[in-house]
């Protein structure tokens, strides 16, 4: 049975609250995600469905937007000066960019480009959204005490970051 400090491996297809296929991990490679348990390598709300299950277990989870990427916080929604992005001219709304700022590196999503400003979303882009995460259990092991002590799953061949 899953708990935390398992190495989980899962496939998913993550579809929003009207059934639009978001992300899947079944997509081109098709590979499994595998995650270390319990530490913060998930939104919660995935993390919390995953524990009690098995391999070979397959299940819907709906994730409210608290336990998922956060509500909507309006004041995360922001005109910028121009000169604190890389390669402004460039930037287009819809677009994802890095700003940098007296308290760190913030992910952006570009709003409006105006001639010395950028309005930018500073929100995840799933913020405040209910998603659906449909998924199959396909690997669980313990995980090692180097995993558990560095905090991720390490490959096949050892420590690889």
């Amino acid at each position: 049975m899953i708990q935390a400090d398992n190495v989980v491996s899962f496939h998913y297809t993550l579809t929003d609250s009207d059934g639009n296929t978001i992300d899947s991990s079944r997509g081109a490679e098709g590979e499994p995600l595998t995650i270390l348990l319990g530490h913060g390598s998930l939104i919660d709300g995935v993390e919390q469905a995953l524990i009690g299950h098995r391999v070979g277990d397959q299940f819907v989870t709906t994730v409210a937007p608290e336990a998922g990427y956060g509500v909507r916080d309006e004041t995360l929604i922001q005109r910028v000066p121009k000169k604190y992005f890389r390669d402004a001219e460039h930037l287009q709304p819809g677009m994802v960019t890095v700003i940098e700022s007296d308290r760190g590196r913030h992910q952006v999503t570009v709003q409006k480009v105006g001639s010395s400003v950028i309005d930018v979303d500073g929100n995840h882009p799933l913020a405040g959204k209910t998603l659906n995460f449909a998924i199959e259990i396909t690997g669980v092991r313990a995980a090692s005490a180097e995993e558990i002590a560095h905090g991720h799953v390490h490959g096949s061949h050892g420590h690889q970051h």
